[in-house]
């Protein structure tokens, strides 16, 4: 299980009564925090009470490799100079708590003793400087520890961090380059491994190939029991369906076997391939494997590392293209979908397998998962490589039901209203340069993704109710200086 380091503040000051105050008060609230937060183990460090102590915690902190951050709180005054050497040495997510061990004060019996004990109010605002001072990206969450909005707040911070670990041993693989003439999927893969830990490398679609021919029909077969016990067989067309089996087995050992958390790949090169790959990557994409399509490996590994964030959470989390609109006045809606790979996670309704003509790529028919989108308020999320800088683009939509049927749409889809209206939303994006890729999210909120980009150091531009016209003038301006 994941680790999420505790460390307290103190110093020697007070005598050593007071420092086993301050022990056994931690060791208390460690025991709460693991009765509270889910999926994350909370594990005591010894009192930062001068700076070998904290370079000791801090080490710890950033060699443990189970461990995803670090909480970190003043239960006294703690003189923040000696934090200094500890705090250059970290290396993972920091969530400052400001809190204190006692929720009320003792109106009749508070005296200097509990003063110099409980004085987070003093201690964290020095701490407070020291991180600002020494420019260390954190999040700060203030409140009394057991209160549920304080332990929401830690749990939010958990799945971010938790995320940013993923992200930070995430491998992708490119199987052919970006799509031709394309601009906005490409991106400076070295700097995505620098701001990002993602390992963008290229592999030879050969190899993938060779993979997915050796897989057995035993293994098709099991693959195709999957299929029809999950989903409507609506074709007759079952080769093509095993076909699609066989590239899911293949790509899966071959992502397995290279410890590989994400792939993207590209209608362009199917070299040895009879089909795009479809069903393939719909259901990889439902196992957590990011996926992009035309080469566009930022928003492989963006999807891959916003469902590692999810997990736990209700909701569907994955990777959608922008496709079409209803312009109905007043009434606008977006249709987003994709040629084949849409995630199996947002079906409302029983997938069908079908196997229809794809007019690119000029292989066989593929076969391919249909099915009606999920319905909620929920978050569109892309990555784009403004060449000084990777931006973050997070608007607030609303998905729902397509108001009518479409017997004739060959591919799965969702359909949402774009926030606070059609004009602003969509006018915002483009300013903003957004891509046509991205990750539609309805168990991710938009204070996930701003945790997310000032953990990472990452420019954000948020699009949602509380965007004005005055905001899209601030988007055409002064973000392009």
């Amino acid at each position: 299980m994941a680790k999420l380091y505790f460390v307290v503040g103190s110093q020697d000051l007070y005598g050593d009564e007071c420092l086993k105050q301050v022990a056994a008060d931690a060791a208390r609230m460690t025991e709460f925090f693991n009765k509270k937060l889910q999926g994350v183990k909370v594990e005591l460090l010894p009192t930062v009470v001068n700076s070998e102590t904290c370079i000791a915690d801090m080490r710890k902190v950033s060699t443990d490799d189970d461990c995803i951050g670090v909480m970190t709180w003043m239960h006294t005054f703690s003189p923040a100079k000696m934090w200094i050497k500890g705090l250059q040495e970290l290396r993972k997510p920091l969530i400052h708590l400001h809190t204190q061990a006692n929720e009320k004060l003792p109106y009749d019996e508070i005296d200097m003793d509990f003063m110099n004990l409980n004085q987070a109010a003093h201690g964290d605002r020095e701490y407070g400087f020291i991180l600002a001072r020494l420019r260390i990206p954190h999040q700060v969450v203030a409140g009394y520890y057991e209160h549920q909005d304080v332990i929401d707040r830690i749990s939010r911070f958990v799945d971010v961090a938790r995320a940013i670990n993923f992200s930070r041993h995430l491998k992708v693989a490119s199987f052919g380059n970006n799509m031709r003439e394309v601009a906005v999927t490409d991106g400076d893969r070295v700097e995505s491994q620098i701001r990002y830990g993602w390992e963008c490398n290229y592999f030879a679609l050969g190899d993938l190939v060779q993979e997915i021919n050796a897989v057995s029909e035993a293994e098709i077969d099991t693959k195709m029991n999957e299929y029809t016990s999950k989903y409507t067989m609506k074709t007759s067309n079952i080769e093509a369906v095993r076909e699609q089996a066989r590239y899911e087995v293949g790509l899966e050992k071959f992502l397995s076997a290279r410890k590989l958390g994400a792939f993207a790949d590209t209608f362009q090169d199917l070299h040895g391939l009879k089909q795009l790959p479809g069903i393939a990557a719909q259901n990889l994409m439902g196992k957590g494997i990011g996926f992009g399509p035309e080469g566009d490996y930022k928003i492989s590994a963006l999807s891959a590392v916003l469902m590692n964030m999810a997990e736990g959470r209700k909701g569907a989390t994955g990777f959608i293209e922008d496709y079409t609109y209803d312009l109905t006045e007043g009434k606008e809606l977006e249709l987003a979908s994709h040629m084949l790979e849409v995630p199996v996670t947002f079906a409302a309704t029983k997938p069908e397998i079908d196997v229809l003509p794809l007019g690119i790529g000029g292989k066989a028919d593929p076969a391919r998962l249909i099915f009606d989108g999920v319905e909620g308020d929920g978050i569109q999320v892309t990555l784009v490589d403004m060449g000084t800088h990777f931006r973050i683009i997070c608007a607030d939509i609303e998905l729902v039901k397509q108001p009518k049927p479409m017997p004739k749409l060959p591919v799965a889809r969702i359909m949402y209203r774009h926030k606070p209206n059609f004009r602003i939303g969509t006018a915002g994006w483009c300013y903003a340069g957004g891509a046509h890729h991205s990750v539609v999210s309805t168990a991710l909120t938009r204070e996930d993704i701003a945790l997310f980009a000032k953990l990472t150091g990452t420019e954000l531009i948020c699009i949602g109710e509380d965007t004005t016209e005055a905001d899209l003038e601030k988007m055409a301006t002064e973000y392009y200086k």
